[in-house]
């Protein structure tokens, strides 16, 4: 599947750091984990903690799929406001959703400790109505988070302009957020992982699955085979080609990061992540180089020759959606790119088994929050695969 197009900014900022070779003989592992972007790292890194030998493998070059197209944004927020979520599966599950989401924060930044990895910084996050008819819905939401338990304040248009340099009827501060290079982590934690035994291998494809009693058999193009206990699915996008369930709605968003800007912005108050309620909404952060990303512009449809073609038509668009933000701020995009990313019905991501595939746990970290979502998967399924009990599990499992 085509998933990416354009030149990302992470992957043109850090190239290539760490060579995997290609699976060139058969092996047996207790756990066989497909897909080794940011999911499938972070769910090695939790297994390999926990004991367990694991094989990752990827049909691509480690953190070329969706992984180094990601804008990095770490959000307690899922897609779908909480107030929203609560009407469509309860106030209880909602809440357990977002603080699972806050925690994984948390948990990413005492990872990044542990594997001294730097670029992680925490950061606080502005949700602001695009309209005047959202300045309700922002109200709304406050209450909800506010009475949830959740570090926010409100502010007026008056106070969001005297802090943040813009015009917006409403909006909601938030104290837990933060902002990564989950390119740059993969490989972090890829490296940190491979010191405890685990073995990567690239440009290796699985061309068929056989699922016996006990093991499943993975076999690859050139006729290889990884013999595994079990196996982890985190191939993330792809994986709706081969799932009877149709679980995801594919969509095309679309994402830019300025030039180098020299001075400081000032209106921008302590690099805080900001993003708005339209649909789709628009998001940005600054980087460490001081460099502006913007997402969003998003298509609802999967059409790679379709979606490569409108690059510069939406890198165009996202700089006016800047420049009505900021008019005093020059912008001046110097890399753009596309990507593929899907949408749930509930906004959640699924994780764990799926009765069609024995011996296989799915992490699928779907929607706007991939990389929090990668967290919670992971911890999920190095519970179940250790024989641990999950009282989260049944939130995001396919039978939900």
């Amino acid at each position: 599947m085509n998933l990416t197009t354009g030149y990302p900014y992470w992957l043109i900022n850090s190239g290539l750091p760490a060579n995997y070779p290609k699976l060139e003989q058969s092996l047996k592992t207790d756990i066989a984990i497909i897909g080794g972007g940011i999911s499938g790292a972070l769910t090695a890194y939790y297994l390999v903690k926990a004991g367990l030998n694991c094989i990752v493998v990827d049909a691509r070059t480690i953190g070329l799929g969706s992984t180094c197209a990601s804008t990095s944004l770490l959000q307690y927020e899922l897609d779908k406001p909480l107030s929203e979520l609560e009407n469509q599966i309860g106030l209880q599950a909602a809440v357990r959703a977002y603080k699972l989401c806050s925690e994984s924060i948390d948990t990413i930044q005492s990872i990044s400790q542990e594997i001294n990895f730097s670029l992680f910084e925490k950061q606080k996050s502005l949700y602001f109505a695009a309209y005047k008819k959202d300045k309700k819905l922002i109200e709304k939401e406050f209450l909800v988070r506010k009475k949830a338990g959740f570090q926010v304040q409100l502010l007026d248009e008056k106070e969001i302009h005297q802090q943040f340099g813009f015009s917006a009827p409403a909006a909601i501060l938030s104290a837990q957020g933060a902002s990564t290079d989950a390119y740059m982590f993969t490989h972090a934690l890829l490296k940190a992982s491979i010191k405890k035994g685990l073995q990567i291998f690239d440009r290796t494809v699985i061309s068929k699955i056989e699922y016996k009693k006990n093991r499943v058999e993975l076999i690859t193009e050139k006729g290889h085979m990884i013999t595994a206990n079990k196996i982890v699915n985190a191939s993330g996008y792809e994986i709706t080609e081969f799932l009877e369930k149709k679980i995801v709605k594919l969509n095309s968003t679309y994402a830019l990061a300025s030039e180098h800007i020299q001075s400081p912005i000032p209106a921008w108050k302590d690099k805080v992540l900001l993003w708005n309620t339209a649909d789709p909404y628009l998001y940005m952060r600054l980087t460490k180089d001081n460099r502006i990303i913007i997402g969003g512009r998003d298509e609802e449809f999967y059409s790679p020759s379709k979606r490569d073609k409108l690059i510069k038509k939406k890198s165009a668009l996202l700089k006016n959606d800047f420049s009505k933000l900021f008019p005093a701020t020059e912008l001046i995009p110097e890399f753009c790119w596309t990507g593929t990313f899907g949408s749930t019905k509930d906004a959640l991501p699924y994780i764990g088994t799926y009765n069609k595939t024995p011996h296989t746990y799915y992490a699928l970290g779907f929607g706007g929050n991939g990389i929090t979502f990668s967290v919670i998967a992971a911890e999920i399924i190095c519970d179940m695969i250790t024989g641990k009990k999950n009282k989260d599990a049944l939130l995001f499992s396919f039978s939900r």
